[in-house]
């Protein structure tokens, strides 16, 4: 099992990036996917999750500004970001499980079993 990310950079406030993650290996038997993210000196935090079913959960900070989508036939994950703010910058990750989480607060939680190599996210004033 291997997560590879792409797309992270640098970008003015209000700016727009797309992060991807391909994945290798077990791709069909994941049941939640999603994308966390760890700002320097704090805890890493879910971002937005998608299920098997297409069912999607997101952080409240980030609801109507980032968007999560799969790709079945390219086994890539991406998140969309609009309307970037300077709190937004982190380090990125993608990761995938196998468990079935029934709540928002377990999608969103940072205890996945796979995880990409992170991707870092700069967003400037």
């Amino acid at each position: 099992v291997q997560l590879v990310e792409s797309g992270g950079g640098s970008v003015q406030a209000g700016g727009s990036l797309r992060l991807a993650c391909a994945s290798y290996g077990y791709t069909s038997s994941y049941y939640h996917t999603g994308w966390f993210r760890q700002a320097p000196g704090k805890e890493r935090e879910g971002v937005a999750s998608i299920d098997r079913d297409g069912k999607i959960a997101y952080a409240d900070p980030v609801k109507g500004r980032f968007t999560i989508s799969k790709d079945h036939a390219k086994h890539t994950l991406y998140l969309q970001m609009n309307s970037l703010k300077p709190e937004d910058t982190a380090m990125y990750y993608c990761a995938a499980d196998f468990l079935i989480r029934h709540s928002d607060y377990a999608r969103l939680r940072p205890d996945f079993a796979y995880w990409g190599q992170g991707n870092q996210v700069t967003v400037s004033s």
